[in-house]
């Protein structure tokens, strides 16, 4: 049998973050082979995987990140299933370390592919999984590219956002970070009446004529009242018509033309959990 000293099982507890024990189990039943003791840590995650494939993972973490000249964003979740793993600060910083990777990349699929801390960031989930003990994967994948990008973590992790700006000007960080404020905390549907989808608005005309059909009023009528209903609909719902949520005499894309006059909103994502 292979003698597996103290500092090889540190070393494999760094590289994979499993616990002592399950380090040096996996050392000596691979014999001190340090890849294949890697590859049973993997093989365990696996098994859990497996065994928890039905479990919900609604709780974790939401990141945004921005690079550092600000035209690029990036906003991930790293899913578990419970609060107090969520919680946990190497789970957290795990969460940042994927998401300030993620910024290199266009897709879920290529992320996913990449390689972080000797493996695939896929092996990586399977691996923590086995550590862990419960079903760990990356829910949600957002990117925005703009002229200026900014964001905002809400506090726990539980909502992030990123927002586009048309222009690097005075004063824009302030304003994208309020916007992307706004952003999770309104939770709008889309950023203007453009990106509202039509199966949403057909569904809020047919809602809106239902209300006035039940109020008596005439079917010639129906038409104008419900447009006025669904402009109130856009006014709630959509990110530069609502109401500034630190000015509500200004809409947000007043706002955002007060800091300056050619400023205007091009984008956002948001990611929610819980």
């Amino acid at each position: 049998m292979a003698q597996i000293t103290a500092a090889e099982v540190n070393k494999l507890r760094q590289t994979t973050g499993a616990g002592m024990m399950d380090c040096k189990k996996a050392l000596v039943e691979a014999e001190g082979d340090f890849e294949k003791a890697i590859e049973i840590l993997r093989k365990k995650g696996q098994k859990v995987a497996a065994n928890r494939a039905d479990r919900d993972s609604s709780e974790g973490a939401a990141i945004a990140k921005v690079s550092a000249d600000n035209t690029q964003g990036v906003v991930i979740s790293l899913n578990c299933e419970t609060d107090f793993v969520a919680k946990n600060e190497s789970f957290v910083k795990l969460a940042n370390d994927l998401a300030d990777l993620a910024l290199g990349f266009d897709s879920k699929d290529a992320f996913l592919a990449a390689s972080f801390e000797g493996m695939t960031v896929a092996d990586k989930l399977t691996e923590q999984t086995g550590v862990i003990g419960e079903k760990i994967e990356i829910g949600s994948f957002e990117k925005l590219s703009a002229p200026f990008v900014g964001s905002y973590i809400h506090a726990g992790n539980k909502i992030a956002t990123l927002v586009g700006m048309s222009a690097n000007v005075d004063g824009v960080a302030e304003a994208a970070k309020d916007v992307a404020m706004q952003a999770a905390a309104m939770n709008p549907v889309a950023l203007n009446e453009e990106g509202v989808d039509q199966s949403i608005i057909d569904k809020e005309i047919e809602i809106a004529k239902d209300q006035l059909r039940q109020e008596g009023k005439p079917e010639a009528m129906l038409d104008n009242i419900a447009k006025g209903k669904l402009n109130r609909f856009f006014k709630d719902n959509t990110l530069v018509n609502q109401d500034f949520i630190k000015d509500s005499k200004q809409s947000v894309a007043q706002y955002v033309k007060s800091v300056d006059s050619n400023l205007v909103v091009t984008g956002f994502k948001r990611v929610a959990l819980g």
